[in-house]
């Protein structure tokens, strides 16, 4: 009976001893992994091509001078300066076009004189032949009567057909002289067309880039220009820009312009698309048009940032992105601790977000990097990108 007491005894100590070491052993198992997580959080996002190229004028216009070798007297407009379409940029000596007009003037006087003495020549030849044909039908008259012999008739007949004969003589006179007066006048008009031209004026309105026309040199279109309008004083940006993302831009896009040094972006236009690429470099050349030209200089290089498309939408980042055995795109969501390989659909990734059209919902957490070592199924300690 004492045994059994003491048995009873010795195993009621030993349970609790038992038991502790069960709990102690349910503690100490090993805690799940903290991962960093994102949430699926709705943001605008902006589909972009980036580019950079050279700033240049829309429209280079070139001066020429349109009278050759008449020395540069004066010039009007420095560069830098804004004309207006018809203004004087430069204006050429007068002094030979001048003595030119003179002659021309007087050898005009003379022409038109000659045509006087033309005209008179053609009177007294009109004059002389209808009395040589009235004779001539006075004679033939006679002559049918028998009162006139035939070498009178024939000599009356002669002597009309001579005055016809001089009446054609001093008509065709009469048109030379006409035609030289024609001439003369014909070269007077030019000389006062050069004397004109003497002024060099814009042909458009803009700015002046260039200036190589100096006083006192020969004006002469064979040369360099003597001026180089920006037309209207436009900029537009040259933008390289890879084959991949030419078939992408549109006239019409929006673009943002930044220059070295820039503090705010400026606005521009996608202008232009040429419809070539560089055989070298493989790069296409797009034209965006500068809505403040004043800020930029022609010349300067600039980067461009067109606009595709812009729209909210649900985004996570780029890193939170994995790709499934099939190569399509998926993402680790985590819920209540568990981590779920789940497919998705992506739209447009701007910088490090990504849009993600469908597969997920707003405030869904996702595992924040997609190369984390974690499978569908594990067991994890979420915490929040960002979370002190």
């Amino acid at each position: 009976m004492r045994c059994r007491i003491l048995s009873v005894l010795v195993l009621s100590l030993a349970l609790p001893a038992w038991a502790a070491e069960e709990e102690s052993a349910a503690t100490t198992q090993p805690a799940p992994p903290a991962i960093t997580v994102s949430e699926v959080a709705r943001t605008v996002l902006r589909d972009r091509v980036i580019a950079g190229g050279l700033v240049g004028a829309v429209e280079q216009v070139t001066v020429q001078p349109l009278v050759e070798g008449q020395p540069i007297e004066t010039l009007e407009a420095d560069v830098g300066d804004h004309v207006d379409a018809g203004q004087v940029l430069a204006r050429l000596s007068t002094a030979a076009l001048e003595l030119q007009k003179s002659q021309l003037r007087a050898g005009l006087a003379s022409a038109r004189a000659t045509v006087a003495q033309a005209e008179a020549q053609v009177v007294e030849a009109d004059s002389s032949a209808d009395e040589a044909q009235r004779v001539a039908e006075r004679n033939r008259a006679l002559r049918a009567r028998g009162n006139a012999s035939q070498a009178a008739y024939d000599q009356a007949q002669a002597a009309a057909v001579s005055a016809m004969a001089r009446v054609t003589v001093a008509r065709q006179t009469l048109e030379a002289a006409q035609a030289q007066v024609d001439l003369a006048e014909a070269q007077l008009a030019d000389v006062e067309l050069n004397l004109k031209r003497t002024e060099v004026v814009a042909p458009v309105a803009g700015e002046v880039l260039t200036r190589n026309a100096q006083v006192g040199a020969v004006a002469s279109a064979a040369g360099e220009p003597m001026f180089v309008l920006m037309k209207e004083g436009a900029l537009e940006l040259r933008a390289e820009i890879s084959e991949a993302d030419l078939l992408r831009l549109k006239p019409g896009m929006p673009a943002l312009i930044r220059n070295v040094g820039g503090q705010a972006p400026i606005s521009g236009t996608l202008r232009l698309v040429e419809p070539g690429i560089s055989v070298t470099t493989r790069l296409g050349i797009a034209r965006i048009s500068i809505d403040d030209p004043d800020a930029l200089r022609s010349g300067m290089y600039a980067d461009a940032e067109i606009i595709l498309a812009e729209r909210e939408g649900l985004a996570v980042p780029v890193t939170a992105i994995g790709s499934s055995t099939d190569g399509k795109p998926v993402v680790m969501r985590v819920e209540d601790g568990v981590v779920r390989e789940l497919p998705v659909e992506t739209g447009i990734r701007d910088g490090n977000m990504v849009e993600i059209t469908s597969g997920l919902a707003e405030e869904d957490l996702v595992v924040t990097k997609a190369a984390a070592f974690v499978r569908d199924g594990d067991r994890v300690n979420a915490v929040l990108a960002g979370a002190g």
